[in-house]
């Protein structure tokens, strides 16, 4: 049992699939595994453990932000051994071309958050997707005729900017998205040597200045889940 995390070892899968809400948690496990059980409600932050095509899956609200969702990923791989994280989780557009509900692949993270300067000093550490995972997601998606994007991802710390264009210089350099957990996902994965992908879906567009429904973002967003389940 870790601090954060309600589960004895055995309850948790080597895979898990993270979404930042907890109620998206709940609805993944409720509409795509078979015999779920849930083994975490501390915090609120729902963790289930099922079944998807005889493969034993698990998932695990993070919450929102770099420092939330690190501790949940944190105690997943050094407590619980998982070997395999994927994302699942809202983004916002900053191309023309990617408009609401359409599917990213984030193969790497561009970020505002300060969690590597520290270790890397002047440096610049690039967070990047596991290779075979993506491939697999990429593979799965063209096969089932699932259109998607892949590419440079923001991971920001600031949901809210001050700025309404400030998105546009990330933009003018091929960013495709913002959201707020890849990089940090991105870096504990390459450091303990475990796969990690993030595959997101547009809930809203700095573009069209359009979004999608609470509602819309907590239960209707399927394909980044059917995809995730089928990779793993």
């Amino acid at each position: 049992m870790s601090l954060h995390i309600d589960a004895n070892k055995n309850d948790i899968a080597d895979a898990v699939l993270l979404p930042g809400d907890p109620l998206r948690a709940k609805w993944i496990a409720e509409t795509f595994l078979e015999n779920a059980v849930c083994y975490n409600k501390v915090r609120g932050m729902f963790g289930y453990t099922g079944n998807y095509k005889d493969k034993r899956v698990s998932v695990q609200g993070s919450g929102m932000g770099i420092p939330s969702a690190l501790i949940y990923y944190h105690e997943l791989i050094k407590e619980y051994g998982v070997k395999t994280l994927i994302r699942v989780g809202t983004a916002g557009s900053y191309q023309k071309h990617i408009g609401l509900k359409d599917i990213v692949f984030a193969m790497s993270a561009s970020t505002t958050s300060g969690i590597n300067k520290k270790q890397f000093g002047f440096g610049s550490y690039a967070p990047t997707a596991d290779f075979d995972l993506l491939i697999k997601a990429a593979e799965y998606a063209t096969k089932n005729n699932i259109a998607f994007n892949a590419g440079n991802v923001l991971s920001s710390d600031q949901f809210y900017s001050e700025d309404p264009d400030a998105y546009k210089k990330w933009a003018k350099s091929g960013v495709l998205c913002a959201e707020m957990e890849a990089a940090g996902l991105y870096t504990i994965a390459s450091k303990n040597n475990v796969q990690a992908l993030a595959i997101l879906t547009i809930s809203d567009s700095l573009v069209s200045n359009t979004a999608c429904s609470a509602e819309e973002r907590e239960n209707t967003f399927t394909k980044m889940v059917e995809i995730a389940l089928n990779i793993i």
